[in-house]
C-alpha cells in the first residue's frame, strides 16, 4: 500500500563555514516537513550536489570561496532556477548585496546568528523561510525540470544577464499616477506583505503619487536590512522612504517601513499620526506584524484608512484587515496569481474582509481610487 506520508522539501545548504553548515542542518533536522539532503562548501560543490540530489530549496551563503553566492545565485537563476533562501551575515554592506540578491531571484533574505541571536533562536524563523521558499509560486516543479538540465555551466560571464521571466518577483516599472490632488488630511495608507514583498514594494510604491496621504509599511523583515529596503525604495518613489523611528510624525508626501524586530503601530495625536516602534512579543511568530499595524490604523484612522495585502505565507494582517473594514475602512488584496506565495492574501479573503483583489500591477491604482472615493460604503 503506497504511503500517505507528504513529501518533505528537500534542502541543500551551501555556506564556506563548517559550522554553520551544521548548525543549520541541526536546526531544520528538527522540522518533520524539512529533509535536508547535503551540504556544499563553495559554488562548485553546491554544482554537483545540485545536479546529483535536485533539492528543492537552496540556502544561500554570499561570502564564499572561489565564486561569491551572488554570481552563483545568477548563474542558477539563468541556467537551473530553484527558490533560494539566502542566509546571510546582514551588515550595512551585506544588506546590500542581500538586496541585489533579492533583484537577481532569491526569494527571501535571512540573517544569520551574531552576538544577539544564537542558532536555536534562527531555528523556527529559517524553518518558515524555507517552507515559505518552497511554496514560491514562481518555481513549479514542472518549469524546473524544464527550465533545468543535466549540465549547469559555472561561467561568471552570464551572471550579469537577466533572470528569466518566471523567476521575477515584479512587473515591469510603470509610470507614477497623477497627483491625489486635495484630499482628506486624515487619510493613512498601510499596506502589509511578506515573501516576495520586498520586489512587490517595489511595484507598488513608485507608481503613487507624490503627495499620497502617509504611507505605512510592515514587510517581514530581518534587522539591519530594513533600513535599506528603505533606501532603495527612497530612490524609486516620488516620497520620502524612510524605516521608522519612534514617535515620527507621518506626513502627507512620506512613507515609513517597519525596522526589524520591531512592530509598527500608528497613533493619532492631534491632527497628525505618529509612529510608534514596539518590542513586544511576535504575533504569527513575527516581528515586526501586519496586524500590528493594521489594528492600531482602524483605531487611527478608522473609516479613512486604506489598507493593500501583498503577498506572504501564513495569515498575518487578516485580523487586521477585519477590523480596518469594520472601522469603514477600504481594503485590497494582490490577486492569486502574481503573489510569490498566495497566503496572506488568501487568508484575508477568506475571511471576507477583503473589497477589492487585483493584480499586484493594479495594486497601486486600487490604492488611489480608494482614497479619492473615500469611506467604504455600507
Amino acid at each position: 500500500m503506497a504511503s500517505t506520508q507528504p513529501r518533505k522539501i528537500r534542502v541543500l545548504i551551501v555556506d564556506d563555514s563548517a559550522l554553520v553548515r551544521k548548525a543549520i542542518t541541526d536546526c531544520l533536522g528538527h522540522d518533520p516537513e524539512i529533509e535536508v539532503v547535503g551540504s556544499a562548501c563553495d559554488p562548485y560543490v553546491a554544482r554537483e550536489k545540485i545536479l546529483r540530489l535536485d533539492p528543492d530549496v537552496l540556502t544561500l551563503d554570499l561570502e564564499m570561496p572561489r565564486m561569491d553566492g551572488l554570481t552563483f545565485l545568477r548563474i542558477l537563476m539563468q541556467h537551473h532556477p530553484l527558490p533560494v533562501v539566502v542566509v546571510s551575515s546582514l551588515t550595512q554592506a551585506g544588506s546590500q548585496a542581500a538586496l541585489d540578491a533579492l533583484e537577481a531571484g532569491a526569494v527571501d533574505v535571512l540573517a544569520k546568528p551574531d552576538g544577539t541571536m544564537s542558532i536555536g533562536a534562527l531555528s523556527a524563523r529559517l524553518a518558515y523561510h524555507v517552507k515559505s521558499a518552497a511554496a514560491s509560486s514562481r518555481f513549479a516543479q514542472r518549469e524546473r525540470r524544464d527550465a533545468g538540465s543535466d549540465s549547469l555551466p559555472m561561467d561568471a560571464r552570464v551572471a550579469g544577464k537577466s533572470t528569466p521571466a518566471t523567476v521575477r518577483h515584479a512587473a515591469p516599472a510603470a509610470p507614477r499616477l497623477p497627483s491625489a490632488g486635495r484630499v482628506d488630511s486624515r487619510n493613512l495608507i498601510v499596506i502589509g506583505a511578506s515573501t516576495g514583498g520586498v520586489e512587490a514594494l517595489r511595484t507598488v510604491l513608485p507608481r503613487l503619487p507624490a503627495d499620497s496621504p502617509p504611507i505605512a509599511v510592515v514587510q517581514h523583515i530581518s534587522a539591519y536590512f530594513s533600513s535599506v529596503v528603505a533606501k532603495r525604495l527612497d530612490t524609486l518613489c516620488g516620497f520620502d522612504v524612510r524605516e521608522a523611528e519612534d514617535g515620527m510624525v507621518l506626513a502627507r508626501g512620506t512613507c515609513v517601513i517597519a525596522p526589524g524586530e520591531r512592530h509598527l503601530a500608528v497613533v493619532r495625536q492631534g491632527d497628525a499620526y505618529v509612529a510608534r516602534l514596539l518590542t513586544t512579543p511576535p504575533v504569527h511568530h513575527v516581528r515586526p506584524a501586519v496586524d500590528v499595524l493594521f489594528r492600531s490604523a482602524a483605531e487611527a484612522a478608522g473609516s479613512r484608512t486604506v489598507a493593500a495585502l501583498l503577498t506572504g505565507m501564513g495569515s498575518d494582517g487578516a485580523v487586521g484587515m477585519q477590523a480596518i473594514r469594520d472601522a469603514g475602512g477600504r481594503t485590497i488584496a494582490e490577486a492569486e496569481a502574481t503573489c510569490v506565495v498566495y497566503g496572506m492574501p488568501r487568508a484575508a479573503i477568506e475571511r471576507g474582509v477583503v473589497e477589492h483583489v487585483v493584480p499586484l500591477p493594479g495594486v497601486a491604482e486600487a490604492i488611489v481610487r480608494a482614497v479619492a472615493e473615500g469611506p467604504a460604503r455600507a
